[in-house]
């Protein structure tokens, strides 16, 4: 079954021998990722009714740009482009010329951005879809 929402298109599947007429369910796991299910389910709900869905606010504006700088540095490096030129790329080239290169806090923020992008590459992109947890 295919339902247009917010200009995507969504499958949504059906159980065999549940008739069309009858209001689809969703089952949600009761663990720890619980609260991340019924987040998705409520934006598919408003999505489907034609309702507004809203942003998503679980990173700031901050966090938002540093997950994109990530991936750019991590990008470039794996493009075969150097720390200092992801930082030019980054930071702005005048920036970057303007300190000594090999105590530049730019330096070890380029490392920083490069090293975290690999990881969240590696599986650590799934900690983005949580909720935070509080202890």
């Amino acid at each position: 079954m295919l339902f247009e929402a917010s200009g995507q298109t969504i499958r949504i599947v059906r159980l065999a021998g549940v008739p069309p007429d009858v209001p689809l369910a969703a089952s949600v796991p009761l663990d720890a990722d619980g609260f991340d299910r019924i987040e998705g389910i409520d934006r598919l709900l408003r999505a489907l009714l034609g309702r507004a869905v809203p942003g998503d606010r679980r990173l700031t504006p901050q966090q938002k740009r540093r997950q994109r700088h990530m991936l750019q540095a991590t990008d470039g490096r794996m493009a075969g482009a150097t720390y200092r030129d992801i930082a030019g790329v980054i930071f702005g080239v005048d920036r970057v010329a303007s300190e000594h290169w090999k105590t530049s806090a730019l330096r070890d923020a380029t490392t920083a951005l490069v090293k975290d992008g690999l990881a969240m590459i590696a599986g650590g992109y799934r900690a983005l879809l949580r909720h935070r947890r509080h202890p």
